[in-house]
């Protein structure tokens, strides 16, 4: 009977969990749940229990240890620590290209960077001007030039998964590498322009910090938990200093080691060998447990395997998922409950919801496809193969979704609330409108070799 559960359990076990393994396996599942909390939010916002979604964001939370306390509401908590652990992951990635990626040599780089600093000064412009036309007598909303000069990589690389084969892979690596680039370029930002009062002293114990994670990657530390203290360390520095302290996710991110101990030959000659050791040791009774010396075997390959990746990558598959379905989805809730007290054309009729919407909707394809144009026909840098000038079209209006990174600025840009929810109407208007677009492009352009 025991032997009949046995073969019964895992296969029952395997079919209840194979759907939500394959929902984790596709990149597309990242903008759908960010798109589902973001309709949600919405819905919230502009419900009868709209008042609620108000009270729950900004609900107190006290962390005290001793004399020192930590004070902040639920929503700056997400806004503040939640995307912290984004940006180090933004980080991570940026790291990665950088290394062995699509931005590790000048000719890889050239044209997803050129394209990316095109689609985020023209978006500037763009927004510039729309203020100047529309809403010159408030100053004070030049703040948000930022704002429309993001993209948000999950619903973008999200939309060319599910457009399939329809788009060459190598335009789907052009818009991943472009979004990296768009991504350091939000950091240099945001560290630059919205940084409004700098503490020195905390300043400077934060950079020290900072040197001691340097430190440790030069001395060989390899376990996370190190990193994780004082990555927790210097965030709690730098939110005193004045520095919005997801910056420093970033900056922790590029001090996390990136060697291995061991590489691929040694590895697979490693496991070739423990694996024979592994079927000559002798099993345990009945195998219902492994030997003693089996367990020393397996406890042997783990460390290898281990060693045959960098901290850098184990801890990047580790956080991804987190950031992916769990942070960026709170922070679509916590963040884009808008509330529509006024029509959408009122809202954008003027103002900062209009110009953020035609900074998305048309800066960001008019000043990538400009930029790659140019990179092209310079020399600079060379098309993504087996891609047309209507393909890049319709993946420069993906980058007219600005969403995650665009709502994160105007955080920062905005202080008063009506300001930002005009700057969120903008930002939701224009995404949509960019996304749908360019998937329409994209499905009319003629599929290449």
């Amino acid at each position: 009977m025991a032997s009949r559960r046995s073969s019964i359990h895992p296969e029952l076990v395997d079919r209840m969990i194979a759907p939500i393994v394959r929902f984790l396996r596709i990149q597309a599942s990242a903008g759908i749940l960010l798109l589902a909390c973001t309709i949600a939010a919405l819905a919230w916002a502009n419900s009868p229990w709209r008042e609620s979604y108000d009270h729950f964001w900004h609900t107190d939370l006290n962390v005290a240890f001793g004399p020192y306390s930590l004070k902040m509401s639920l929503a700056h908590f997400v806004n503040d620590a939640l995307m912290a652990i984004f940006f180090f992951v933004v980080g991570l990635e940026i790291k990665r290209e950088l290394l062995v990626g699509e931005l590790a040599s000048f000719r890889k780089a050239a044209m997803p960077a050129v394209a990316a600093l095109g689609g985020m000064a023209v978006p500037a412009l763009v927004y510039t001007a729309v203020h100047f036309l529309t809403d010159a007598e408030h100053p004070e909303a030049m703040r948000g030039w930022a704002v429309p000069t993001a993209t948000d990589i999950a619903f973008a690389v999200g939309i060319l998964a599910i457009l399939g084969s329809r788009v060459p892979l190598a335009l789907k690596v052009f818009l991943t590498a472009l979004a990296i680039v768009d991504d350091l370029g939000a950091v240099v930002v945001i560290a630059i322009f919205y940084t409004e009062h700098i503490d020195t002293i905390t300043l400077l114990f934060a950079h020290v910090v900072l040197a001691a994670s340097l430190i440790c990657n030069w001395i060989g530390v390899r376990t996370p938990i190190v990193y994780a203290l004082l990555g927790v360390v210097m965030w709690l520095l730098l939110l005193q200093s004045g520095v919005h302290a997801t910056i420093g996710g970033v900056l922790l991110a590029l001090t996390i080691p990136a060697r291995r101990r061991i590489h691929g030959a040694e590895f697979a000659a490693f496991a070739r060998r423990a694996i024979q050791d592994f079927e000559r040791a002798e099993a345990g009774p009945g195998d219902t447990m492994v030997s003693h010396e089996r367990q020393d075997i397996v406890h042997h390959i783990e460390r290898a395997c281990e060693q045959v990746q960098s901290p850098q990558m184990r801890i990047e598959h580790a956080l991804h998922p987190w950031v992916a379905f769990v942070i960026m989805p709170i922070f679509a809730l916590a963040n884009a409950g808008v509330p529509f007290d006024a029509p959408l054309g009122q809202t954008l009729g003027g103002g900062v919801g209009l110009a953020v919407a035609l900074g998305l909707l048309i800066g960001k394809p008019v000043g990538i496809v400009g930029a790659t144009w140019i990179a092209a026909r310079t020399g600079l840098g060379i098309l993504p193969s087996g891609s047309s000038w209507l393909q890049i079209l319709g993946v420069a209006c993906l980058g007219g979704i600005g969403f995650t990174m665009s709502l994160f600025i105007a955080q920062l840009a905005f202080n008063e609330v009506q300001t930002l929810n005009l700057a969120k109407t903008g930002i939701l208007a224009g995404s949509f409108t960019s996304g749908v677009l360019g998937s329409i492009l994209l499905l009319r352009a003629p599929s290449r070799r």
